[in-house]
């Protein structure tokens, strides 16, 4: 080949290789995003950690349509009174519900297209994963009974429906709104024009909506079957029946008629195509806030799916008119977006603080909307044991959040620290009397016993009384800080110096007896845990807890162990996937791994985030199932941080743990300030830390220096061989 030739392929080289390089900068985040991940269940028993005799609760997670924060979610159900309606491994599609989180509630307003003759009790149709799609803002799948390829997107407060009739026949949605995954109460449909129907759904609360049709409604009938009823919205035949049948729905907590306005204002004037295009935008707009590379394609998959798990609870409440029912029930309108409570005992550990993060806004008016709640009843939302509110505003206010009325806020978590009664935490009478919790005396207690949770109770109201205590210090209330911070150490007083654990003791003081720490219980003296899981729970005083051993080898020994006995096969829906006895199925032994830090062996706890970052994820025969519950983003907030390289150890604290990153570099912008993360080297011990080109004295980083935008190097040597032993 001539010079000539030669110096053309070189250049038309250098020409395709620069066009690849451009793509790639140019893929939409939203393509690594797949929403099935999560979706599906564990059944293999090396990976649940026993010998499954049921389902185990998967990530219980959602595939359908919807938008950051959003009052609707467009999915299809699977199975009644699962977690959020869909399963993986189902076969059969009921209807798209509009409302699902990923625990045993909503699923509101189930609507669906048919054809033909239908069977009240049968009318779900059969569908296959090789006929089914979903990307942010969303969801394809093709009913098979009816020859149906149904569309589903939507906007903040409304849902897009698509209909394509492949084989022709009589157009017809059906409402199947006595069901839900709760209690339904009331319902009503009716006609409401030539081309709309409305009504409501009441389960706790009423869900109204408003729809308009592409296709004129000829009526709506009513089919029973038993006790089985279901509407039928008959539809006249348009000019070309090979139309497909189109449905947008407006929905509101408040009226039909602020359904109507919401429909207007978000979606009656643009077609399926422009909102599908529009939610992938917002979706887009949002992963856009961390940007990476460096990592594997299947890293960016994981990453920026579980990103996506991240913003979609809390909801939206308030209408685009700013209305919302208040706790009392009334129609209000204070001036600010009204969002659903957090899942407070999952979430607060990481995702909210993620949330203040990447959405200061949303987080902003989800406290305004807590305080506003909180404010009617008295006390700030309680879940399950501890107000972890406490722990969410002050983490947020520390932060620079401010947005919201701070002295309002902490007035209602004095109450809940302080002011014994019914909303606010329970036996918090007995904790400040005695200091901490006793448990009931049970005999032969079982996995189902329902008693106080005494220990996990008493830490994490120690917890809690933290977090009001920096935010009481904050605020220049030296008193209630001083009082506050000496209850901080009451998990103490539940540690048992003869088994090195945390351990339940009775009212007389007398430790529970027998003891057999490996066994877990969902109520008895620990929540969704065993006493293995719960003995490393102290975010705020990590020096304190290491000093109950002996030594720091006393301790070290005893961490070891927890990663090292043998789950002896106890089956529990939400204790599963295990590193010895450590459950990252469920939440409460999250912090246990970092604890290696506070004893200088940060390589040992890189170590096992590393194992859990790469196999916990992407788990069972798809590679589509999460190692336990997703608990409204507790575990896909994990992932993201620790992929990042920043750990929420004490969220009430205004600062992170340094983790090694998945990532070379990562670009993260926080409110319109980017700040870069840059690894350097492929091991598991830091050896050198630096932000903004100066050491760091250890190992953690203030959310203020990150507000410098300037870049923090994480430079990593490989874990030695002996260390592994």
């Amino acid at each position: 080949m001539c010079k000539k030739g030669k110096f053309l392929l070189i250049v038309l080289g250098m020409f395709m290789a620069a066009l690849c390089s451009a793509q790639q900068a140019r893929q939409r985040l939203t393509s690594f995003v797949n929403p099935f991940i999560g979706t599906a269940t564990l059944w293999d028993s090396t990976e649940l950690g026993y010998k499954p005799t049921h389902r185990a609760w998967g990530a219980e997670v959602f595939p359908g349509a919807s938008l950051p924060n959003s009052m609707v979610q467009v999915t299809p159900v699977t199975m009644w009174r699962s977690g959020s309606g869909y399963q993986y491994e189902d076969t059969v599609i009921y209807a798209f519900a509009h409302t699902s989180k990923g625990h045993w509630n909503l699923c509101y307003v189930p609507l669906i297209a048919v054809s033909g003759d239908v069977s009240p009790e049968s009318y779900y149709s059969r569908f296959r994963h090789t006929n089914e799609s979903a990307s942010p803002g969303y969801y394809q799948v093709y009913l098979e009974k009816y020859g149906i390829n149904a569309e589903v997107t939507a906007t903040l407060r409304c849902a897009y429906h698509k209909y394509t009739y492949q084989k022709g026949g009589q157009k017809k949605i059906l409402a199947d709104l006595a069901r839900s995954n709760e209690k339904v109460h009331e319902w009503k449909i009716e006609k409401s024009g030539d081309n709309a129907f409305s009504g409501y759904q009441k389960t706790g609360s009423s869900f109204y909506f408003y729809a308009v049709t592409n296709h004129r409604i000829k009526d709506i009938e009513s089919l029973k079957d038993g006790n089985t009823e279901v509407r039928i919205v008959d539809f006249y035949d348009n000019k070309n029946p090979g139309d497909p049948l189109e449905m947008k729905v407006g929905f509101s907590y408040v009226s039909v008629e602020n359904a109507r306005r919401n429909l207007e204002q978000e979606m009656l004037n643009k077609n399926f195509d422009q909102v599908k295009s529009e939610a992938g935008n917002r979706w887009e707009q949002l992963l856009s806030k961390i940007q990476v590379s460096g990592g594997t394609a299947d890293q960016k998959e994981t990453f920026y799916s579980t990103l996506y798990r991240s913003f979609l609870w809390p909801i939206l409440l308030s209408d685009a008119n700013g209305q919302f029912r208040n706790a009392k029930g009334e129609v209000v309108n204070k001036g600010f977006r009204y969002y659903s409570d957090p899942s407070f005992w999952d979430d607060y550990r990481n995702k909210l603080i993620l949330l203040g993060m990447l959405a200061p806004d949303v987080a902003t008016d989800v406290i305004q909307s807590i305080t506003d709640r909180g404010a009617i009843k008295g006390y700030m939302p309680t879940f399950f044991h501890g107000d972890h509110a406490s722990v969410f505003v002050a983490g947020s206010y520390l932060r620079g959040i401010r947005g919201f009325d701070v002295k309002k806020a902490y007035r209602l978590l004095l109450n809940n620290a302080f002011v014994n009664g019914a909303g606010g935490r329970p036996y918090l009478k007995e904790y400040m009397e005695r200091g901490w919790i006793a448990e009931m005396d049970i005999k032969d207690p079982k996995l189902e016993t329902v008693a106080k949770a005494a220990v996990t109770k008493t830490q994490e109201y120690a917890y809690d009384d933290y977090a009001t205590a920096l935010l009481a210090k904050a605020l220049g209330d030296e008193e209630n800080y001083s009082k506050l911070m000496k209850r901080t150490g009451s998990y103490k007083r539940l540690f048992d110096p003869a088994t090195q654990l945390m351990r339940g003791r009775l009212a007389n003081g007398a430790w529970i007896t027998p003891f057999n720490p490996e066994e877990p219980y969902y109520e008895y003296m620990y929540r969704e845990a065993n006493g293995w899981q719960s003995s490393f729970f102290a975010p705020h005083d990590p020096q304190g807890l290491i000093g109950l051993y002996p030594n720091k080898a006393a301790f070290e020994k005893k961490l070891d162990s927890l990663f090292t006995i043998p789950w002896k096969n106890y089956e529990a829906y939400n204790l599963t996937s295990f590193i010895g006895q450590y459950c990252h199925g469920n939440q409460p032994d999250h912090s246990a791994p970092y604890l290696y830090y506070f004893i200088g062996k940060q390589e040992k706890a890189q170590r096992i985030l590393n194992k859990i970052l790469n196999e916990f994820y992407r788990r069972g025969p798809e590679r589509l199932a999460y190692a336990g519950m997703d608990d409204a983003g507790e575990m896909s907030s994990w992932y993201v941080l620790n992929a990042l390289g920043l750990y929420t150890f004490s969220p009430a604290d205004p600062e992170y743990l340094v983790t090694v990153p998945l990532f070379s570099k990562v670009v993260v912008d926080l409110n319109g300030t980017r700040f870069k993360i840059l690894k350097k080297g492929n091991g598991e011990k830091i050896s050198g830390l630096t932000y903004a080109g100066k050491k760091l004295p250890g190992y953690f980083i203030k959310h203020s220096q990150l507000l410098l935008g300037k870049e923090l190097i994480i430079t990593t040597d490989t874990f030695n061989k002996e260390h592994r032993q």
